[in-house]
């Protein structure tokens, strides 16, 4: 599986990991915020209600960026929001918005 070995920060406008394999990975921070894999945005919390999209601010950022242990990373987000753990391979295979990443995506769900 690979890792990140380098990571963007907070400050920019977009977020970019390059992993071990080679691969440069970008996301936009709303959609990274909209994709959040916690249990309350996915609608297993105790109102049973799940992230609504249009909910999230367009501008959304976060505040920190954390490494969790060798497998996650987890955003602290401005909207008070942060117990989502977003795993390597959810990053590196579901969330990239790169156009290789996107055309492959594309065509996958064509098949």
């Amino acid at each position: 599986m690979p890792v990140p070995v380098e990571m963007g920060s907070v400050v920019e406008r977009v977020f970019r990991i390059t992993w071990s394999d080679g691969h440069r990975s970008t996301y936009s921070w709303n959609s990274l915020r909209r994709a959040c894999p916690c249990a309350y945005c996915r609608g297993e919390g105790p109102v049973r209600r799940a992230l609504h999209v249009a909910s999230v601010p367009a501008d959304i950022r976060p505040m920190a960026i954390e490494r969790v242990g060798a497998y996650a990373l987890r955003f602290v987000w401005w909207d008070g929001h942060g117990t989502g753990l977003y795993a390597f391979p959810m990053l590196r295979f579901e969330l990239c918005e790169c156009e290789e990443c996107r055309a492959a995506r594309v065509q996958d769900a064509g098949t």
